[in-house]
C-alpha cells in the first residue's frame, strides 16, 4: 500500500471508484481521467520528490506518469489497482530522470527544502518543544547529510529505500519496479539502509533512533 495506509474498506471503495473512472475514460469521457489525476497525484508527487530530491523533476515525473498512464490505459487490467499501477509508472520514470540528470550534470546536493506534503518526512527528526540554536543547527546539518547520503546511493538503492521505508511499499512492488526478484529487491533495501547508517553515524548521537532517520530495518 502506498503512503498513508487507508482502511481495507476505504481502499476497496477507492479501487472500485477508480475502475469506474477508467471504464468511463476508455469509453471516451476524457474528463473522467481528471478524477484519477486528482485522486492520486499527491501520492505520486510525494514519491517523485523523495526519489529525485527536487520539485521541478518531481513535477515532471508526475506529469509524465499520468500522460503515460493515459496513453497505456487500454492495456490496464481491470482487476489491477490503478493507484499502484500509476505509482509504478512514476517510479520507473523517476529512475530514468535521475539517470538523465546525472548525465547532464554532476548533481549539486543542497539541504532539503520544506515542501507542502513533506511535513511527516522521516528525515525530519523529532525536535524538542523549545529547541536550542545548537539543536536546530544539528537537525539542519543532519537533514543535509541525509540528502548527500541519499544522492550517493545507486538509483536502484535509492528507489528501494524510498519505496520501502518512506512509502511503505511491499517488496514485491519494489521488485517489479527494479525488474528484479523479490530476494534481490530485499537485498537492495538492506544494502541501502546499511550505507545510510554508515554515512550518517558521524552526525548522530548514539541515542538517536534509527526510525528518526528512516533507516530502521
Amino acid at each position: 500500500m502506498i503512503g498513508m495506509q487507508p482502511s481495507v474498506e476505504n481502499a476497496q471503495t477507492i479501487a472500485e471508484s477508480d475502475a469506474v473512472a477508467v471504464k468511463r475514460t476508455l469509453a471516451g469521457e476524457r474528463d473522467a481521467f481528471r478524477v484519477l489525476v486528482e485522486r492520486h497525484s499527491h501520492n505520486v508527487f510525494r514519491l517523485a520528490y523523495r526519489m529525485t530530491g527536487n520539485r521541478p523533476d518531481a513535477e515532471e515525473v508526475v506529469q509524465e506518469a499520468f500522460l503515460r498512464a493515459y496513453q497505456k490505459l487500454g492495456k490496464f487490467e481491470a482487476r489491477a489497482n490503478f493507484g499502484t499501477w500509476v505509482y509504478r509508472i512514476a517510479a520507473n520514470y523517476a529512475i530514468d530522470r535521475m539517470r538523465q540528470r546525472k548525465k547532464e550534470e554532476a548533481r549539486k546536493v543542497e539541504p532539503a527544502v520544506h515542501e507542502e506534503g513533506m511535513e511527516n518526512d522521516p528525515v525530519t527528526l523529532v525536535q524538542d518543544a523549545k529547541p536550542t540554536p545548537e539543536r536546530l543547527a544539528h537537525n539542519i546539518e543532519l537533514r543535509k547529510q541525509m540528502e548527500i547520503a541519499l544522492a550517493a546511493l545507486s538509483h536502484s538503492e535509492r528507489t528501494a529505500f524510498v519505496m520501502r521505508h518512506w512509502e511503505g511499499c511491499a517488496i514485491e512492488e519494489i521488485a517489479e519496479v527494479l525488474k528484479s526478484s523479490s530476494g534481490a529487491a530485499k537485498n537492495t533495501v538492506f544494502r541501502a539502509v546499511q550505507k545510510l547508517r554508515l554515512a550518517l553515524q558521524p552526525f548522530v548521537g548514539k541515542g538517536t533512533p534509527a526510525r528518526a532517520m528512516g533507516t530502521e530495518s
